[in-house]
């Protein structure tokens, strides 16, 4: 969710129809109140704020919101008027994360809100799976074998995965193809006898735990 505070009931719902029209969620305010008394029910995830408005300007609620522990992390994008430079620096030492000279384009707008959600949303923490002195970095999408990087195919990245997230179960030919190549594939089951051999030379000593199930498939040995 958005939060778009603008006094111009014109350019607030310009504002608005942008952004749902790239897909996000997002709510209009006229003045502080109104958008103080929205806060207190839901946080938004990034707030666009004029400095020009009735009553509590701009600045005035950005300082509120840096000063308050529960809203002090929302990213905040100001809209200053042209020439007025010192709204601008104002506005970054008050902590705002960006800010939009008026009049302003609705796709510069647009861009500006993705570039800061891009900077300031939490990063994903790396999912990580270790065995032995096999380790692989599921959302980097790296493999270390004795602290040595292995160069693995997507295919062979995808079928190490498979079966270390699923340790103990025996898969059949069959369901690698669909899991890994698709319901779709139409190729033979020997392209799996093909890429568990190249794994396994791969990682070597590491592979010893890939263990052929006669008459199914195979499998990763449960760990003890």
């Amino acid at each position: 969710m958005i939060y778009c505070v603008e006094d111009d009931a014109s350019i607030r719902e310009i504002e608005l129809y942008a952004l749902r029209s790239t897909g996000f969620s997002a709510v209009g305010f006229a003045d502080g109140e109104s958008f103080f008394e929205a806060i207190g029910k839901e946080l938004p995830k990034l707030i666009i704020l004029d400095v020009m408005l009735p009553n509590m300007d701009g600045v005035e609620i950005l300082s509120a919101l840096k000063a308050d522990p529960r809203t002090k992390e929302i990213p905040v994008i100001m809209a200053t008027a042209k020439g007025t430079e010192y709204d601008k620096i104002q506005s970054l030492d008050l902590g705002a994360d960006d800010y939009l000279v008026k009049p302003f384009g609705m796709m510069e707008m647009v861009s500006r809100v993705k570039a800061v959600l891009r900077r300031t949303e939490p990063k994903e923490t790396p999912k990580v799976i270790t065995r032995g002195t096999l380790i692989v970095n599921l959302t980097e999408h790296t493999v270390h074998v004795d602290g040595n990087r292995i160069d693995l195919t997507l295919k062979e990245f995808e079928l190490l995965r498979l079966f270390l997230e699923n340790p103990g179960r025996a898969f059949t030919r069959d369901q690698i193809l669909s899991d890994i190549w698709g319901m779709n594939y139409d190729g033979e089951t020997r392209t799996v006898d093909v890429h568990v051999r190249t794994l396994r030379k791969k990682l070597g000593d590491a592979s010893s735990a890939i263990e052929t199930v006669r008459g199914v498939g195979y499998r990763l040995e449960a760990s003890s």
